[in-house]
């Protein structure tokens, strides 16, 4: 008998992971996977957990901050999805992605073009918007590591760099864990306002 290489989603779909197609992605099964996906290993403060989703609409705004009039589609559609696989393989810690190595990245990057291709951005994103992501996603891991995680300052700037600029409500809005259906519904809200732009 072969190993089951798929996985079958809320909406029913199987989403095959060594082979995904685009036709087997559904926005609807991404947010609620990444709404119940914790961020650090769960390792974090809260009465709920720090999901990936909620992570993701942190980096969305932390990228909205930097690129107020920023008007590329592609931009805020590949910000929200830039850790979709999640919604099926999880959140794997840095540490632990440098220990499984190449075989998780291939996965990975597998899941990542099918999501691309299904919401209609390249597979591979031009050099630009990877690097304003990367930035974005290492400010928002900063204000975690040091909100959520325990990390002290000097500790974080080494790992992460420096933190953004963000206004006090923002922070203490996107900083304070969601349950799972509010992450779910602003990951669905913000994703609808930009797919409809």
């Amino acid at each position: 008998m072969t190993a089951r290489a798929w996985q079958r989603m809320r909406s029913g779909r199987r989403l095959d992971l060594l082979d995904p197609s685009p036709l087997d992605v559904e926005i609807e099964d991404i947010a609620h996977g990444l709404a119940r996906v914790a961020r650090w290993n769960g390792q974090t403060g809260g009465a709920h957990i720090f999901s990936v989703a909620q992570h993701t609409l942190l980096v969305d705004a932390i990228l909205r901050q930097r690129t107020p009039n920023a008007p590329d589609r592609r931009l805020r559609l590949a910000v929200l999805l830039h850790d979709a696989p999640e919604y099926v393989i999880g959140d794997m810690i840095s540490p632990f992605k440098a220990v499984l190595g190449d075989s998780y990245r291939a996965v990975e990057q597998r899941l990542l073009a099918a999501i691309h291709l299904r919401f209609g951005l390249p597979v591979a994103l031009p050099a630009e918007i990877v690097r304003l992501i990367k930035a974005a996603d290492r400010g928002a891991a900063y204000l975690e590591a040091t909100r959520l995680a325990g990390f002290k300052p000097t500790e974080a700037r080494r790992l992460f760099g420096h933190p953004p600029a963000l206004p006090a409500s923002m922070e203490r809005d996107y900083l304070t864990p969601w349950p799972a259906a509010q992450a779910q519904a602003r990951y669905l809200k913000r994703f609808a306002d930009v797919a409809a732009k």
